[in-house]
């Protein structure tokens, strides 16, 4: 996709977060906008930067930075959802368009689907809206449906895993401070 693609991708994603993490429509949701609009925009044009330097596609559309962007805000408590964009940004290039991105460089294969049309291409604003709700179908499912699903899964299991690991933890003299969301 080109740049005003990714800007597209960037705004509707993070009009879509807003959504997905607080549903209400409220100011929480408008909060949550304004929170995550900037970094999530910034984050889908970052790997285009790799057009003025090095090989486009290449040099920074790969795992290896995504990693770093995501391990950002876990050293330096900054540049929070910069990964999301960057994700999304991977997501649109392999999804959406007809050349795909190489993941493992600097091993110049790429990977894409052959289901992308061409960045000039009048369906491209359609293609990256499509791709866009997909992404937010994805998130909703992972925020809103799977902890349900895992809890209930744990739960009709014949043991507590749960239960047995804090044990350990509380033998070793560690106390393991689970997250409240955690089923147990």
């Amino acid at each position: 996709m080109n740049k005003k693609g990714h800007v597209l991708n960037g705004v509707l994603l993070a009009i879509g977060l807003g959504y997905v993490l607080e549903p209400a429509g409220d100011v929480a949701t408008f909060r949550t906008i304004a929170m995550t609009l900037v970094p999530v925009t910034l984050g889908a044009l970052l790997p285009d930067i790799d057009t003025e330097f090095g090989s486009h596609r290449k040099t920074l559309h790969n795992l290896l930075v995504l990693a770093v962007v995501a391990l950002y805000p876990v050293y330096f408590d900054n540049l929070h959802y910069v990964w999301v964009g960057v994700l999304s940004h991977y997501v649109l290039d392999v999804v959406g368009s007809k050349r795909g991105i190489a993941l493992f460089y600097p091993w110049d294969r790429e990977f894409g689907l052959p289901v992308g049309v061409s960045t000039s291409s009048k369906y491209a604003d359609a293609v990256t809206v499509l791709v866009t709700v997909l992404e937010l179908a994805v998130v909703a499912l992972f925020v809103h449906v799977v902890p349900g699903v895992l809890e209930a899964v744990v739960r009709a299991l014949p043991y507590s895993p749960v239960e047995q690991f804090t044990t350990a933890l509380a033998g070793w003299g560690v106390a393991p401070g689970l997250p409240a969301w955690f089923p147990v």
